[in-house]
Protein backbone atom coordinates (compact mmCIF):
# COMPACT_ATOMS: atom_id res chain seq x y z
CA UNK A 1 0.00 0.00 0.00
CA UNK A 2 2.77 2.77 1.16
CA UNK A 3 4.84 1.21 -2.11
CA UNK A 4 1.51 2.27 -4.00
CA UNK A 5 1.12 5.53 -2.93
CA UNK A 6 5.08 6.35 -3.37
CA UNK A 7 4.50 6.02 -7.18
CA UNK A 8 1.66 8.03 -7.14
CA UNK A 9 3.44 10.90 -5.54
CA UNK A 10 6.78 11.08 -7.86
CA UNK A 11 4.71 10.60 -11.15
CA UNK A 12 2.78 13.00 -9.85
CA UNK A 13 5.82 15.58 -9.03
CA UNK A 14 6.89 14.82 -12.94
CA UNK A 15 3.70 15.96 -14.33
CA UNK A 16 4.14 19.06 -12.44
CA UNK A 17 7.56 19.60 -13.86
CA UNK A 18 6.42 18.31 -17.38
CA UNK A 19 3.45 21.06 -17.70
CA UNK A 20 6.24 23.61 -16.14
CA UNK A 21 8.29 23.32 -19.08
CA UNK A 22 5.94 23.44 -21.41
CA UNK A 23 4.75 27.37 -20.63
CA UNK A 24 8.18 28.58 -21.34
CA UNK A 25 8.62 29.99 -25.07
CA UNK A 26 10.76 27.92 -27.47
CA UNK A 27 13.98 29.57 -28.16
CA UNK A 28 14.48 31.32 -31.33
CA UNK A 29 17.13 28.80 -33.96
CA UNK A 30 19.88 30.61 -35.01
CA UNK A 31 21.52 31.12 -38.70
CA UNK A 32 24.32 28.45 -37.30
CA UNK A 33 21.49 26.22 -36.01
CA UNK A 34 21.86 26.93 -32.64
CA UNK A 35 18.95 27.98 -30.79
CA UNK A 36 19.21 31.18 -28.51
CA UNK A 37 17.05 32.14 -26.05
CA UNK A 38 14.52 35.03 -26.21
CA UNK A 39 14.96 37.51 -23.41
CA UNK A 40 12.16 39.20 -22.01
CA UNK A 41 13.22 42.93 -20.40
CA UNK A 42 10.29 44.02 -17.67
CA UNK A 43 10.79 47.13 -19.38
CA UNK A 44 9.92 48.65 -22.58
CA UNK A 45 13.06 48.79 -24.66
CA UNK A 46 11.56 51.94 -26.67
CA UNK A 47 11.68 54.05 -23.50
CA UNK A 48 14.77 56.97 -23.37
CA UNK A 49 16.16 56.94 -20.20
CA UNK A 50 15.03 60.16 -18.01
CA UNK A 51 16.90 63.36 -17.86
CA UNK A 52 19.56 63.83 -15.60
CA UNK A 53 17.78 65.93 -12.67
CA UNK A 54 20.96 67.84 -11.92
CA UNK A 55 21.10 70.67 -14.42
CA UNK A 56 24.68 72.35 -15.34
CA UNK A 57 25.33 75.91 -13.64
CA UNK A 58 23.94 79.32 -14.96
CA UNK A 59 27.07 81.63 -16.64
CA UNK A 60 24.58 84.69 -15.63
CA UNK A 61 25.36 86.21 -12.35
CA UNK A 62 22.32 85.95 -9.80
CA UNK A 63 20.58 88.90 -8.74
CA UNK A 64 22.78 91.40 -6.34
CA UNK A 65 25.72 89.90 -7.90
CA UNK A 66 28.38 91.63 -10.15
CA UNK A 67 30.11 89.83 -12.71
CA UNK A 68 33.83 89.98 -12.63
CA UNK A 69 36.22 92.61 -14.16
CA UNK A 70 38.25 91.26 -16.89
CA UNK A 71 42.16 91.61 -16.04
CA UNK A 72 43.57 94.86 -16.72
CA UNK A 73 45.81 94.91 -19.42
CA UNK A 74 50.05 94.77 -18.35
CA UNK A 75 51.49 98.30 -18.14
CA UNK A 76 54.54 97.36 -19.66
CA UNK A 77 55.53 98.88 -22.71
CA UNK A 78 56.04 96.91 -25.60
CA UNK A 79 59.50 97.14 -26.88
CA UNK A 80 57.89 98.61 -30.12
CA UNK A 81 57.06 101.24 -27.58
CA UNK A 82 59.85 101.56 -25.76
CA UNK A 83 61.61 105.28 -25.96
CA UNK A 84 64.46 104.89 -28.72
CA UNK A 85 67.98 106.38 -28.14
CA UNK A 86 68.77 109.56 -29.87
CA UNK A 87 70.84 110.22 -32.67
CA UNK A 88 74.57 110.91 -31.21
CA UNK A 89 75.61 114.81 -31.95
CA UNK A 90 76.76 115.49 -35.70
CA UNK A 91 80.37 115.48 -36.38
CA UNK A 92 82.14 118.80 -36.44
CA UNK A 93 82.75 120.14 -39.98
CA UNK A 94 86.55 120.43 -40.80
CA UNK A 95 87.38 123.44 -41.72
CA UNK A 96 90.90 124.40 -44.08
CA UNK A 97 92.99 127.72 -44.22
CA UNK A 98 96.21 128.73 -45.53
CA UNK A 99 98.16 130.79 -43.11
CA UNK A 100 101.35 132.33 -43.17
CA UNK A 101 104.47 130.18 -40.93
CA UNK A 102 107.48 131.86 -40.62
CA UNK A 103 110.92 129.92 -41.65
CA UNK A 104 114.66 131.09 -41.81
CA UNK A 105 117.19 130.56 -44.46
CA UNK A 106 119.93 128.06 -44.81
CA UNK A 107 122.58 130.54 -43.34
CA UNK A 108 119.90 131.64 -41.18
CA UNK A 109 120.29 135.14 -41.50
CA UNK A 110 116.45 136.11 -42.29
CA UNK A 111 113.05 135.06 -41.35
CA UNK A 112 111.20 133.96 -44.21
CA UNK A 113 107.08 134.06 -44.92
CA UNK A 114 105.55 131.01 -46.43
CA UNK A 115 102.28 129.49 -47.59
CA UNK A 116 100.66 126.51 -45.50
CA UNK A 117 96.88 124.34 -45.38
CA UNK A 118 95.97 123.53 -42.21
CA UNK A 119 92.87 121.66 -41.10
CA UNK A 120 90.98 121.88 -38.18
CA UNK A 121 87.56 121.40 -36.08
CA UNK A 122 87.37 123.76 -33.31
CA UNK A 123 89.44 127.03 -32.27
CA UNK A 124 92.59 124.95 -30.06
CA UNK A 125 93.15 122.57 -33.24
CA UNK A 126 93.48 125.53 -35.33
CA UNK A 127 96.59 126.66 -33.08
CA UNK A 128 97.78 123.05 -32.53
CA UNK A 129 98.03 122.75 -36.49
CA UNK A 130 99.11 125.92 -37.04
CA UNK A 131 102.73 125.07 -34.46
CA UNK A 132 102.49 121.84 -36.77
CA UNK A 133 102.93 123.68 -39.58
CA UNK A 134 105.67 125.94 -38.08
CA UNK A 135 107.96 122.78 -37.67
CA UNK A 136 108.17 121.43 -40.63
CA UNK A 137 108.48 123.85 -44.13
CA UNK A 138 108.21 121.00 -46.98
CA UNK A 139 111.26 122.77 -49.07
CA UNK A 140 114.85 122.38 -48.55
CA UNK A 141 115.15 125.89 -48.94
CA UNK A 142 113.75 126.91 -45.80
CA UNK A 143 114.64 125.70 -42.51
CA UNK A 144 112.38 124.94 -39.48
CA UNK A 145 113.46 126.75 -35.90
CA UNK A 146 111.11 124.64 -34.42
CA UNK A 147 111.17 121.59 -35.78
CA UNK A 148 112.91 119.61 -33.08
CA UNK A 149 110.96 121.01 -30.29
CA UNK A 150 107.84 118.79 -29.11
CA UNK A 151 104.43 120.08 -28.24
CA UNK A 152 103.25 118.99 -25.11
CA UNK A 153 99.62 120.63 -24.69
CA UNK A 154 98.22 123.98 -26.05
CA UNK A 155 95.13 125.53 -25.14
CA UNK A 156 93.58 128.64 -25.65
CA UNK A 157 91.23 130.95 -23.73
CA UNK A 158 90.37 134.50 -23.44
CA UNK A 159 92.44 135.41 -26.24
CA UNK A 160 95.57 133.77 -24.39
CA UNK A 161 97.17 130.82 -26.21
CA UNK A 162 99.06 128.63 -23.23
CA UNK A 163 101.52 126.19 -24.45
CA UNK A 164 104.03 123.81 -22.67
CA UNK A 165 106.34 122.49 -25.14
CA UNK A 166 109.93 119.99 -24.20
CA UNK A 167 113.31 121.28 -25.61
CA UNK A 168 115.67 118.82 -26.33
CA UNK A 169 119.42 119.15 -26.52
CA UNK A 170 119.11 118.69 -30.51
CA UNK A 171 116.79 121.85 -30.26
CA UNK A 172 119.29 124.37 -28.90
CA UNK A 173 120.31 127.14 -30.91
CA UNK A 174 122.60 130.53 -31.09
CA UNK A 175 121.38 133.52 -30.36
CA UNK A 176 120.39 134.94 -33.69
CA UNK A 177 118.24 130.97 -33.92
CA UNK A 178 116.72 131.38 -30.59
CA UNK A 179 115.71 135.39 -31.67
CA UNK A 180 114.46 133.98 -35.32
CA UNK A 181 112.67 131.40 -33.33
CA UNK A 182 110.21 133.82 -30.55
CA UNK A 183 109.92 135.69 -33.59
CA UNK A 184 108.50 132.80 -36.09
CA UNK A 185 106.36 131.76 -33.64
CA UNK A 186 104.60 135.01 -32.65
CA UNK A 187 104.16 136.12 -35.84
CA UNK A 188 102.48 132.50 -37.07
CA UNK A 189 100.34 132.77 -33.87
CA UNK A 190 99.82 136.22 -34.07
CA UNK A 191 98.33 136.34 -37.59
CA UNK A 192 94.78 135.29 -35.71
CA UNK A 193 92.91 138.25 -34.73
CA UNK A 194 91.83 136.44 -31.95
CA UNK A 195 95.11 135.87 -30.27
CA UNK A 196 96.25 138.54 -28.01
CA UNK A 197 99.28 136.82 -25.95
CA UNK A 198 101.32 133.77 -25.59
CA UNK A 199 102.10 132.24 -22.63
CA UNK A 200 105.18 129.70 -23.32
CA UNK A 201 106.04 127.26 -20.75
CA UNK A 202 108.85 124.87 -20.88
CA UNK A 203 108.04 121.68 -19.40
CA UNK A 204 105.20 123.03 -16.89
CA UNK A 205 107.31 125.72 -16.21
CA UNK A 206 107.85 129.84 -16.89
CA UNK A 207 111.58 130.19 -17.78
CA UNK A 208 113.12 132.91 -18.17
CA UNK A 209 115.24 132.40 -21.27
CA UNK A 210 113.82 129.63 -23.66
CA UNK A 211 118.04 128.56 -25.26
CA UNK A 212 119.88 130.90 -22.29
CA UNK A 213 119.87 133.80 -25.06
CA UNK A 214 117.08 136.33 -24.95
CA UNK A 215 114.72 137.04 -22.12
CA UNK A 216 111.74 135.48 -22.84
CA UNK A 217 108.69 137.32 -21.62
CA UNK A 218 105.49 136.01 -20.09
CA UNK A 219 103.33 136.61 -21.76
CA UNK A 220 104.05 137.58 -24.97
CA UNK A 221 102.07 140.09 -26.25
CA UNK A 222 101.76 141.81 -29.69
CA UNK A 223 103.10 145.21 -27.95
CA UNK A 224 106.04 143.95 -26.77
CA UNK A 225 106.84 141.42 -29.32
CA UNK A 226 106.65 143.92 -32.20
CA UNK A 227 109.37 144.42 -34.64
Amino acid sequence: MNKKIGVIGIASALLLVLGGCGDKPAAAPDEGGISTPTVVSGADSSEEPAASASASPSLQPSEGETSPSPAPASATASPSESAVPSASAPAEEKQTQTISVYYTDQQMTVLKESKAPISFTKGDDKYTEAFKALQNSGSGDLISLWGKMELKSLKFENGQIVMDIHKPDEAQLGAGGESFALSALTKTLFQFPEVNSIELLVDGQKVESLMGHADLLHPMTRDNMAD
